[in-house]
């Protein structure tokens, strides 16, 4: 068997025509919808980028244990469970994510991989003093906020705002993006098909190919700009900060045009990777799976982004596409039953013929691409110290604690590393060891008291709003513009959050910290 997965970041699932946008051209991933099995109700896990990863990885929700971080120690990854049974793994991404101190251990569990250069704040070109007053000038300060940077002598990460030295480096590597060849989303599919190239008449192999795109910043070539060109000539407003919208229709439009293009661009070299399929015959032994980590609100609900809001279904229900050969019969089928991206991990082990291990709480996705059966009455999904959501697919609830905080909440890791920094001194200083947990091996686990600091929640803004529980019903209301109140549906929902704590083991606080009842044995 031989498996090509396919990840883009922060593709939304509304931007695609198979789930019916009709504003953006997306016929390869149309084209694609009417090969594979296509999912309808495929929800998040863990949020955002590096947790929705290692809920891939092992198959379990994380986020009732910890923040953004590393692989762990006794983290049972699909890759290297598939290279212990004779299975090639192979990685090619251009997030940077895995090469900073949160993103340790996921491409080092494949066999081999490819890192592309120059995604979001990656240096692509490293300049120590760049043109700072000409780069204002040109890029909107609303989306790269530059005063954090000293004008005079050398620009570091030591002597800069964190926000401004990102900002600015994403505007350096936009402006050295010269040819369509020199985009990251290019250079990752010229590195897939290096890797077909070489490989595809083996066998016992997969392939990860990861594309940061459409995440923000959204910067494509000019050609697929030109078709969503709004004709707005002010500064550069393509990487929207976490927080309310502000901004006039005008701007909304082109940042949405600015996200389009990117999409179309995402879709026509994926339309590449389809190509190859057909000229090669492909599709009679290699599977093919398409999905993202989380979607992304392009000002819907009056938010940009992710990780401070409500999760709304623009972030967290989410395209999923998949082709398997044994199930060809299945071809343009739709699934309406409940999946997860934990399900991934176990779909992956089957199509090679491995065990799954006793720790993944994820179901492998194989018996529903051969019929629309779910093992699922409910996807739980969350961010450690956000709000945690539950849908059953008619219902959609997302419930807040009464303190944000998270000051009763504790990390558990061995592992104690954030995004780009390691824990901080009165996180370490808190540190204690804690009874293994069910799926830790019999290892016990370092318990520290969390840094409200260090959340993804917060990321880009001060304050949180529009941070109370809330209840929709997705069925007659798929755009949550009604919130409701219906007893009977929010308590059966709150009982299925409390059995999903119980099914991963989740610490008492967490019970309390969402007031919920443990589950009895």
């Amino acid at each position: 068997m031989k498996t090509v997965f396919v990840l883009f970041d922060s593709l939304n699932r509304l931007a695609l025509g198979a789930y019916g946008n009709k504003s953006i051209a997306t016929p390869n991933f149309d084209r694609f919808a009417k090969k594979a099995v296509t999912f309808d109700n495929h929800y998040v896990g863990s949020l955002p980028c590096m947790p929705a990863r290692r809920d891939m990885h092992t198959g379990r929700l994380n986020f009732t244990h910890r923040n953004w971080g590393p692989l762990e120690p006794f983290d049972e990854s699909f890759a290297r469970i598939l290279s212990k049974n004779s299975v090639y793994t192979h990685l090619i991404s251009d997030h940077l994510h895995y090469f900073e101190n949160g993103g340790w251990g996921y491409a080092n569990a494949f066999d081999s991989w490819d890192f592309i250069r120059g995604q979001e704040y990656d240096a692509l070109k490293v300049m120590v003093r760049p043109p700072i007053e000409r780069l204002k000038e040109k890029f909107d300060p609303r989306h790269y906020p530059m005063d954090g940077i000293p004008l005079n002598g050398a620009v570091t990460r030591g002597n800069s705002d964190k926000k401004s030295y990102k900002r600015l480096q994403g505007a350096i590597t936009e402006e050295n993006l010269l040819t369509e060849q020199d985009f990251p989303t290019a250079k990752c599919f010229s590195k897939v098909f290096e890797f077909l190239d070489n490989n595809r008449m083996e066998d016992d192999w997969f392939v990860q190919l990861e594309c940061f795109d459409p995440h923000e910043p959204f910067v494509a070539p000019e050609r697929f700009k030109a078709a969503y060109d709004t004709g707005y000539n002010g500064k550069i407003l393509n990487w929207p900060l976490y927080e309310k919208n502000t901004n006039s229709p005008e701007e909304i439009a082109v940042i949405r045009g600015n996200y389009a293009a990117l999409v179309a661009m995402c879709d026509e070299y994926f339309g590449k990777l389809l190509d190859y399929f057909d000229q090669h015959s492909l599709w009679s032994d290699t599977s093919l799976i398409l999905t993202t980590d989380h979607g992304f609100l392009l000002s819907e609900h009056d938010w940009w982004a992710k990780n401070r809001m409500p999760y709304y279904e623009e972030i967290s229900h989410i395209p999923l596409m998949i082709w398997h050969p044994s199930c060809a019969k299945q071809s343009g089928r739709r699934r309406k039953g409940l999946s997860q991206t934990t399900d991934l991990m176990p779909t992956f082990l089957e199509f090679h013929g491995c065990r799954i291990p006793n720790s993944a709480t994820g179901k492998s996705l194989m018996p529903m691409l051969q019929e629309d059966k779910s093992h699922r009455t409910a996807a739980v999904f969350g961010m450690f110290a956000g709000p945690v959501g539950v849908t059953d697919g008619k219902f959609a609830y997302y419930r807040y604690p009464d303190d944000l905080t998270a000051g009763n909440l504790h990390i558990y890791t061995l592992m104690p590393s954030h995004m780009i920094d390691h824990f901080n001194e009165l996180e370490l200083k808190s540190s204690e060891l804690f009874p293994p947990f069910n799926f830790t091996k019999g290892i016990s686990t370092l318990r520290m008291k969390i840094d409200p600091r260090n959340t993804q929640v917060g990321q880009d803004g001060d304050t949180l709003e529009d941070c109370q529980t809330v209840l929709y019903d997705i069925e007659n209301d798929p755009n949550q513009t009604r919130p409701i109140n219906e007893t009977v549906a929010e308590k059966q929902l709150i009982e299925l959050v409390a059995l999903e704590f119980a099914r991963h083991d989740a610490p008492l606080e967490l019970y309390k910290h969402f007031d919920l009842r443990k589950p009895d044995a």
